[in-house]
């Protein structure tokens, strides 16, 4: 079975061996089901970081390896650990030898992300970050729209990506330094960049609203100053029935373009003039059928297959990990 987007695997073609070097992170059972039904990838198998996590995998029936087997037999290496040791598994991985696929948001400081991508460039390895929506058929259609004008010059751009939050997992978030925003609002921190580049300036307003007794930024801003764009950046974790509200608007002299939900994709475009293939005034896109992470690996598969770099280049990541920590407060030199 091929991933969407990919030509099935022709016979006899080499196929990347690819295994899993820690899964204690939220998206590693998903990337899993889709890497071991991948006709472009050998699912080898992966390193969990608790026996209790061993015990999960292995009743699924996947092979459970010690890091050393992971890193040898590899070609790419998934890295799905909890947020502190992202960094330094990607660290192991290059060294190694492998491509990496690395979770959000990848270090914590920006000289560990400097550190990750030098390895990458040293080694000739391809490093890709895992923002599950680069590949969001929703933000494309507007990231498109902006590129090709028929929005007019943007003035503003909104987006809020909020959830509720148990308490008990507080104390894993209350870690970092912007808490939902670093962990949480990191992807729309990607979609913003991609977008409109790295700001001039960045404001972060990052508060502790919630009834508990621990320091989670928890009800979280962030104001990105671009010469004629403002973006605005909202990250909670207060909100019941969040999902539904997850939005990313921009707003232009031309245009507006809004989607809303963020899953399942859901565009809405209002424009003053008929532009490219829309017509005036408003109307809902028809959208593409959307399974998170896919379009990732599957443009992993082409840059290897190819022998071509990613998309996103390192100095693009680089600018997307200063903007987040710059709107989770952390002082960047």
């Amino acid at each position: 079975m091929g991933m969407r987007g990919v030509p099935a695997a022709e016979a006899g073609a080499h196929r990347p061996k690819v295994g899993f070097l820690g899964v204690a992170y939220s998206h590693a059972a998903e990337k899993i089901r889709i890497l071991r039904e991948s006709s472009e990838f050998e699912f080898i198998g992966v390193w969990a970081e608790t026996e209790a996590l061993a015990a999960k995998y292995r009743s699924q029936g996947a092979r459970i390896c010690s890091r050393e087997e992971v890193l040898k037999e590899s070609e790419v290496v998934v890295v799905e650990s909890a947020v502190p040791t992202h960094a330094s598994l990607a660290m192991e991985a290059l060294e190694a030898g492998c491509h990496v696929h690395l979770e959000k948001p990848p270090a914590e400081s920006m000289a560990e992300f400097d550190r990750v991508v030098a390895a990458a460039r040293a080694r000739g390895r391809l490093l890709q970050v895992g923002y599950m929506w680069r590949h969001h058929p929703g933000l494309n259609a507007v990231m498109e729209a902006v590129r090709s004008g028929w929005l007019g010059e943007v003035f503003l751009v909104r987006a809020t990506i909020n959830n509720t939050l148990e308490n008990a997992r507080r104390s894993d978030w209350s870690v970092f330094k912007g808490g939902v925003l670093f962990e949480l609002g990191s992807h729309m921190v990607d979609a913003v960049v991609r977008l409109l580049g790295k700001p001039n300036r960045v404001i972060p307003v990052l508060k502790t609203h919630g009834s508990s007794t621990d320091t989670l930024a928890d009800n979280n801003v962030a104001v990105f100053e671009y010469p004629k764009t403002t973006a605005v950046i909202t990250s909670s974790t207060l909100q019941p029935n969040a999902g539904a509200h997850r939005a990313f608007e921009v707003f232009g002299t031309l245009g507006t373009a809004v989607v809303r939900p963020m899953e399942p994709p859901s565009v809405a475009l209002d424009l003053a003039e008929a532009m490219g293939p829309y017509r005036r005034g408003p109307q809902t896109l028809a959208m593409p059928p959307y399974r998170r992470y896919e379009g990732e690996f599957a443009e992993l598969s082409r840059a290897l297959r190819e022998g071509r770099p990613l998309p996103v280049s390192l100095d693009l990541e680089r600018d997307v990990q200063e903007t987040l920590l710059k709107a989770c407060g952390v002082v960047v030199e």
